[in-house]
């Protein structure tokens, strides 16, 4: 029964994804769902593409280990997604650009697409592999199948419905993802769990106090969690893209406080869970086993594919965002750069024949989907290339980034080297600590993004006046989408 309701599901995506299709009519409803998705719409899809695999099995497994403190993973990002919807969500929305290096050039004048282009693809490339070999594991423990065959077939549905609709078939799965994983978590696998366990007294007698201490995984730790993840979100293109899917500033702004409450519950409940775990079962071997390990010998046969289905409905729904983002960023900025280097003219979107750009963008999230499925196929140390693939991203764009929405002195030439000096720094520092996974490279990427970026501005000519107006007409929500800035040469 549990396969069953795992195929149904499965199913029931690529429907949602043929639906999707026939509203997918030109670039700005294939790209960004027609920027008029409402308050449920959004609230939905944004809080699925944040609560991942990392967030869910991973969430869980950290409870497991940790106890309570298991959860500063989910709320870092949470708390990412309360920061971005209260203090920005409304301007980006007002942008109505594709992407966030789009942002930069609107905001400078100045081309900086290919270069912070090619690191947020990386970025969102990564975070679609790591996805699609997260929910290949569950396929592998329900059907059997081995690993390569278990990253094809998930990778192969994720890639069919995203191509179909685009954002719109994206967020149709995205809804149903959201209720089953709201189905799975909170209303079976937390009270079923607590229940076997004992409840608190149960669970207390068994563990001990220090299970409930909120700093037992380290302060180290939950400050990392905060600096990669809470800034990771802030600039992510994925994120971004939900929204712009939104039809105003005011479902941006408290569609996604809704969301980013809903993630910080998620990331509690997960934490009880592993924690409730760790009483019933205290000899699991990986972490990362303790999700399914839950839902099998907790809940009867048929609740338990509700809770395994909700995990893979975690997973795809970060891989399919992720993937259209890195599709958009690919075609929107890093091909033009690549076109330019080879004396090519490239079309940008929305021409005067919108069946041949959704055919087009339909065609990267294709291609781009098969080269995911191939990397997940082959790449096994995933922490460490996701981990380079954040701190580049903090490290190197998000003080240029954050800086040219909330400083009106900022310069282009400022943003550039912020961007260049802080990659730089971020990877010297892995080299230097002979370490991906270590604290420092972030941190050393984002002081001295944050030294160049301030000296630079204070000491180069101010933005042009005629940039700036259309910059400030864009964020007040009067200017227009056609309304660009002429590119300037960085001083």
């Amino acid at each position: 029964m549990d396969i069953a309701i795992i195929l149904t599901y499965l199913a029931a995506m690529l429907a949602f994804g043929w639906w999707g299709k026939r509203r997918a009519s030109n670039s700005s409803e294939y790209l960004v769902a027609g920027r008029r998705l409402g308050g449920v719409l959004y609230t939905s899809t944004m809080a699925a593409v944040v609560i991942g695999g990392a967030s869910t099995v991973g969430g869980v497994g950290l409870g497991y280990k940790y106890g309570i403190s298991g959860m500063w993973l989910v709320v870092s990002i949470a708390a990412g997604v309360l920061l971005l919807s209260l203090l920005f969500a409304s301007r980006i929305q007002r942008l109505k650009v594709y992407t966030v290096s789009g942002m930069l050039k609107l905001r400078y004048g100045i081309d900086a697409t290919g270069a912070s282009g090619i690191v947020m693809m990386a970025y969102t490339l990564m975070l679609t592999v790591t996805s699609t070999i997260a929910y290949a594991t569950i396929f592998n423990v329900l059907f059997g199948f081995d690993r390569t065959l278990s990253v094809v077939l998930g990778g192969l549905i994720v890639v069919a419905y995203s191509a179909m609709g685009g954002m719109w078939s994206i967020t149709l799965t995205d809804v149903v993802q959201f209720v089953i994983k709201t189905i799975g978590i909170f209303f079976l696998l937390l009270p079923f769990a607590w229940s076997k366990a004992g409840g608190y007294d149960g669970i207390k007698e068994r563990v001990g106090d220090a299970a409930f201490s909120l700093g037992t995984i380290g302060t180290g730790t939950i400050i990392t969690f905060f600096v990669v993840y809470t800034l990771g979100i802030l600039i992510g293109q994925d994120i971004w893209q939900r929204v712009f899917t939104a039809k105003s500033p005011e479902v941006a702004r408290w569609g996604g406080v809704a969301a980013g409450v809903y993630c910080l519950l998620y990331g509690v409940a997960g934490a009880l869970i592993g924690l409730a775990a760790s009483a019933l079962m205290p000899d699991i071997g990986s972490s990362d086993d303790v999700y399914a390990d839950v839902a099998v010998h907790v809940l009867p046969i048929g609740l338990s594919g509700i809770v395994l289905a909700a995990a893979v409905a975690a997973m795809m729904s970060t891989a399919s965002g992720a993937l259209i983002a890195t599709a958009t960023v690919a075609r929107q900025d890093v091909l033009p750069l690549v076109s330019k280097i080879f004396g090519r003219t490239q079309p940008g979107l929305d021409t005067s024949d919108p069946e041949a750009d959704v055919r087009g963008n339909r065609l990267y999230v294709i291609v781009i989907g098969l080269v995911s499925i191939v990397l997940a196929a082959l790449i096994n140390d995933i922490v460490a290339a996701l981990t380079i693939a954040y701190d580049i991203l903090v490290g190197g764009l998000l003080v240029p980034i954050l800086g040219g929405l909330v400083w009106k002195r900022a310069t282009g030439t400022a943003a550039m080297a912020s961007m260049a000096v802080g990659t730089a720094a971020t990877l010297i520092t892995m080299f230097v600590v002979g370490d991906v996974l270590a604290n420092e490279p972030v941190y050393v990427g984002l002081v001295s993004a944050l030294v160049v970026f301030v000296a630079l501005s204070l000491t180069t000519a101010p933005t042009p006046p005629a940039v700036m107006k259309i910059w400030n007409e864009r964020v007040s929500g009067k200017g227009t989408e056609t309304a660009e800035p002429e590119v300037a040469p960085i001083a």
